[in-house]
């Protein structure tokens, strides 16, 4: 057979077979372009139904467009005469190489659905975990995407968030704010827990029931650790944090009459055991 009958053959093929090649193409085309559509359409208008979770959107149509792909896919092969029964054997085999090549992949995958099930997080909270702290923006098939306090942009795979401890700072409606005072041993305990009560109760994001206390936490050296805890509405607690310990370092240099090394030995800092205090979107 020469060089010139050998190149005849996938020309023959092509003149013969033009109309299917063309058809196979074009349901390729159309199968990208209806992924594409409904991964936006899912992602877009899941959420507005009713009743049903808007954390289901990412991961279901990350699901929809691979789906659609796969059966464009294999449509496109049985034009060109590609038996399904083959079609299902490639795949089939093709799927075990890759499900033992991507175990991690797989993991991601499931780990996904039952973040997405069990629901310890959710889009907008503002979680820890995995070593990484910010709000969900997507739960995806494969990782979660987060936005830092900072605006940075943060992808954890999927397995490695769902194998650790997850702290979600937006579930609960209420939390706790602790402000650390620590005072010279000289200073009134009595008259400091009253005028932190006082500066506690004027805000009116505090809540009454827990009510705030005041308590004496430790002693250091020649100075006396108290703490106040106020509980508030989650949304509001970075805010009330702020102000609560800027208001009750004026109130307590104001009205602690003292020397002024007894001033200057004041200091009120946020509880330190309590360090990411960003609550919400945006913080």
């Amino acid at each position: 057979m020469t060089v010139t009958e050998v190149l005849m053959i996938p020309a023959l093929w092509l003149s013969s077979n033009a109309l299917t090649l063309l058809a196979a193409i074009a349901v390729l085309v159309a199968g990208w372009y209806v992924a594409r559509a409904a991964s936006r359409a899912i992602r877009q208008f899941l959420p507005l139904a009713y009743g049903v979770d808007k954390n289901f959107a990412p991961l279901l149509s990350q699901a929809a467009r691979y789906g659609i792909l796969i059966f464009a896919l294999v449509t496109a092969l049985n034009l060109l005469g590609v038996a399904s029964n083959s079609i299902l054997t490639v795949l089939g085999a093709a799927g075990l190489a890759v499900a033992l090549a991507l175990q991690n992949t797989l993991a991601n995958i499931a780990a996904g659905i039952m973040l997405i099930w069990l629901r310890p997080i959710a889009i907008g909270e503002f979680i820890q975990g995995d070593g990484v702290a910010g709000v969900v923006v997507e739960i995806g098939l494969f990782g979660t995407r987060l936005r830092s306090s900072s605006g940075l942009y943060i992808f954890t795979p999927n397995q490695k968030l769902w194998a650790s401890a997850i702290t979600n700072h937006s579930r609960d409606p209420q939390r706790r704010i602790d402000v650390n005072v620590s005072i010279p041993d000289t200073i009134d305990i009595a008259k400091t827990r009253k005028i932190l009560l006082r500066i506690a109760g004027e805000d009116r994001r505090v809540l009454s029931d827990p009510a705030p206390n005041v308590h004496v936490d430790s002693f250091s050296g020649a100075a006396v650790n108290m703490q106040l805890r106020a509980w508030v509405a989650t949304p509001d607690y970075l805010p009330t944090l702020y102000a609560l310990t800027e208001q009750a370092k004026i109130a307590l240099n104001r009205e602690l009459f003292g020397s002024k090394e007894d001033k200057s030995g004041i200091t009120v800092i946020p509880d330190p055991a309590n360090p990411s205090p960003e609550t919400q979107a945006g913080t």
